[in-house]
């Protein structure tokens, strides 16, 4: 009887996702749990409090609060806990996020127990979009982080892919766009490895929200694209609609006003067809944008009428929902208290103010969320504003740095150097046309001219290190070589490796990256005791990659260093909106890798 019912909620949660057919199966599974034994009866209502979650909150409540009971009574570990997992997604549909977080812990508590890495993946990630929902950004990051490792434990590819998506969303909230930009990736990694038309279509979307954002349109149009190739696979209307949407967005940035307007159409015209009113009022700001741009401009007033009016319908239908279900409870209540009928007037007036308190709350709540995301709005802009007013002091106080290295260099080559060669020069000359009384003055004057010799080199070494002529004629790849040739390899032994560097690259990141290359050989020689140092250069279509290796001492990566060094790397290395990290141990080594978007600069 078990392996039956079993089997029959198998066959009901395969049905396709849409409420007739939700409501199928719920109708299957309230047949089968009239005759089902008292063991069976914790599954099946714990599954249609599930399938009752995004149709009738009440409803969920009702059969799940049964769920858990029975699980209780009969020691179902795994019913009790996703049942409470039921119960916090309801609360926090609701907008109740701290009871939704009391009963996701509960879940979690259970599951603890049992060590079931594939629910603990779930459950963490449930509990990290609750923390999303409230604005929580480190719980909710710290959470996806669990999530995300246990779904590893567990082998679940398709919930590697989501937990990466699910940290992305809280990078680019937060404006960390390099980590936002790393996870997205991963995501799609995972997402192609098991081919999920779902994963791969979140993926795309978010690489290529972030590469708009961030005006890269060529890689915005690449990802839309493979999105929208996936939403057609999949029959995706919802899906299509929105990737039309965002290559119309991309094309008008572009200005390739025929292409935005082609795809935008498309989106019109699925938007329609499949009664996306929500997504038909953005669809028509868009489209009025693009009309804009291309002069048509009696075509753009009648869009954003057009989106202005859909808005409208929309407030309307949703105010007309509410007083519907205001309306069905309350004519619900008059049947049932048609035995007091001298309650029933003072029960319909309660109604009646009650549905148009509704109304009044259900305004108020929208003003207010409308209020929020303005201030969101707003927050966004200044904080963007202030970090690209860092990136311009960072900016400048690098170009002055290079520029005084060049002014040195030059007045220690052209003024210091040529008058030591000319004092060379003039002694040379002193020296053919004296006679020296003896030896010993002989040996002198020679002393004198050998410290004349001397000086020049080390002004000439100077010079060079401080603005090496091999980085200004050659690039970056001669410049470390040469640099590095002048190690004595008994005491360090270095070998460079390049690829797919055969060009000049822009100025700024040459100088950048042979500072922070430098700054490293120098702390080997220094600090680390090594004796084989290994360099990697590799520029690919993503950009640059290098890699610093030694086998010395090591250090540990968790103690805050005391100097300069390598904060001012990371500065610059910042300045090229790259990233810099180091690995280490005592005892173990270092490594150094940098990763440098070239396409950015």
């Amino acid at each position: 009887m078990r392996k039956i019912l079993i089997a029959i909620v198998v066959v009901v949660l395969l049905l396709p996702q849409h409420v007739s057919a939700q409501r199928a199966g719920i109708d299957s599974l309230v047949k089968a749990l009239s005759s089902a034994h008292d063991t069976d009866r914790a599954y099946i209502n714990y599954f249609i409090g599930k399938k009752y979650l995004r149709i009738s909150g009440d409803s969920s409540r009702l059969y799940t609060l049964e769920a858990i009971k029975l699980a209780k009574k009969y020691r179902n570990d795994e019913v009790l806990a996703e049942s409470y997992s039921v119960l916090g997604a309801r609360e926090k549909h609701e907008g109740n996020f701290e009871t939704a977080l009391k009963y996701h812990l509960q879940a979690l508590n259970i599951k603890e127990k049992s060590n079931n890495y594939s629910g603990l993946a779930v459950t963490y990630n449930d509990i990290g979009l609750v923390y999303k929902q409230m604005q929580r950004w480190e719980e909710a990051l710290t959470y996806y982080r669990k999530a995300n490792q246990f779904a590893h434990k567990a082998g679940r590819d398709d919930a590697i892919s989501f937990t990466y998506n699910n940290m992305g969303t809280v990078y680019n909230e937060t404006g960390n766009y390099d980590s936002a930009l790393m996870s997205y990736r991963n995501a799609l990694l995972y997402a192609e490895k098991i081919n999920n038309p779902g994963a791969l279509a979140t993926a795309l979307t978010n690489l290529g929200d972030i590469h708009l954002t961030h005006k890269r349109y060529d890689s915005a149009l690449h990802n839309f694209m493979r999105c929208l190739s996936y939403d057609k696979a999949n029959d995706d209307k919802y899906g299509m609609s929105l990737s039309h949407m965002q290559l119309a967005r991309v094309y008008s940035e572009l200005g390739k006003l025929q292409m935005a307007l082609a795809h935008i159409d498309t989106a019109d015209m699925i938007t329609k067809q499949e009664n996306l009113l929500r997504e038909r009022i953005e669809v028509m700001k868009i489209k009025s944008s693009i009309q804009e741009k291309s002069g048509d401009y009696s075509g753009a007033i009648l869009s954003i009428r057009a989106s202005a009016a859909l808005k409208d319908t929309l407030i309307s239908e949703e105010t007309s929902h509410q007083v519907s279900e205001l309306q069905t409870k309350y004519e619900t209540e008059k049947k049932e208290q048609q035995i007091a009928l001298q309650q029933s007037e003072l029960r319909s007036k309660n109604y009646i103010i009650g549905g148009i308190s509704g109304v009044l709350i259900l305004a108020g709540l929208l003003g207010y969320s409308y209020y929020r995301r303005y201030r969101l709005a707003q927050q966004a802009k200044l904080q963007k504003a202030i970090m690209r007013e860092q990136e311009l002091a960072t900016q400048a106080v690098l170009e002055a740095e290079e520029n005084e290295r060049k002014r040195i260099a030059s007045d220690l080559h052209d003024g210091v150097g040529q008058l030591m060669s000319a004092a060379r020069m003039n002694l040379s000359l002193i020296s053919n046309e004296i006679e020296f009384g003896d030896e010993r003055r002989k040996l002198a004057f020679d002393k004198a001219l050998s410290l004349v010799d001397d000086s020049c080199k080390e002004v000439r070494t100077v010079s060079h290190n401080i603005m090496p002529n091999a980085l200004l004629k050659s690039g970056l790849v001669s410049a470390i070589r040469e640099f590095i040739q002048k190690i004595d390899e008994r005491a360090l032994e270095v070998s460079l490796y390049t690829d797919g560097i055969n060009d000049r690259l822009p100025s700024n990141v040459e100088t950048v990256l042979y500072r922070v290359i430098q700054e490293c050989v120098n702390n080997v020689i220094k600090h680390s005791g090594a004796n084989t140092l290994d360099i990697t250069l590799i520029k690919d279509d993503e950009g640059i990659s290098v890699t610093i290796e030694d086998n010395g001492r090591g250090f540990d990566t968790k103690v805050e260093t005391k100097g300069i060094g390598l904060k001012n790397m990371q500065t610059r290395i910042h300045y090229l909106k790259g990233t810099i990290e180091w690995d280490s141990a005592p005892g173990k080594g270092t490594v150094v890798t940098i990763q440098v978007p070239v396409g950015d600069q």
